[in-house]
């Protein structure tokens, strides 16, 4: 038996107890983020910061041209310094991020509420310019780290959303 061959009846073998349990992927056919896709439109970003996170949703999700659903986000990022120099210089910095998400339906029912969090850092070193260019990227990634968060999270809710 090849290698190829003994590759392909231990990989049938693994996925077999999978097959009994309604196990099914989230992006498949009928998978949990059939429903999400192209469905849900997001309140209007007010801040770069719900722009981003609005951003990265749409690139999982899609963007909605009939929504079925409207996300709702609050964000609450703080700035922590955690390395702090014997002269009270600051040359790293945290940002924590909470977002509380609502999602309702088109008539305005509330189908899926939830907190998630999550933080980043960022270095205060060398000139003005570096330092806030490297906060932008943090504000990114963390964006993009709640973003991910909300997505999973209401893709492990889609089941009881309406329209499953």
């Amino acid at each position: 038996m090849s290698s190829c061959d003994r590759r392909s009846l231990l990989m049938a073998l693994a996925a077999l107890p999978l097959a009994g349990c309604g196990f099914a992927p989230a992006y498949g056919p009928a998978g949990g983020a059939d429903v999400l896709t192209r469905s849900i439109a997001l309140t209007p970003p007010e801040t770069r910061r719900d722009y981003l996170l609005a951003r990265h949703v749409e690139r999982r999700l899609g963007r909605a041209a009939d929504p079925a659903f409207l996300l709702d986000v609050d964000l609450d990022i703080r700035e922590e310094r955690i390395a702090i120099t014997d002269a009270n210089i600051t040359r790293r910095f945290d940002l924590v991020g909470n977002a509380d998400y609502t999602l309702t339906t088109a008539d305005g029912a509330e189908v899926a509420r939830g907190r998630v969090s999550s933080f980043t850092g960022y270095s205060a070193t060398g000139t003005t310019v570096a330092t806030r260019a490297a906060r932008g990227d943090a504000e990114e990634r963390l964006m993009t780290m709640l973003a991910d968060q909300i997505v999973t999270r209401l893709i492990a809710a889609a089941p009881t959303l309406p329209g499953s």
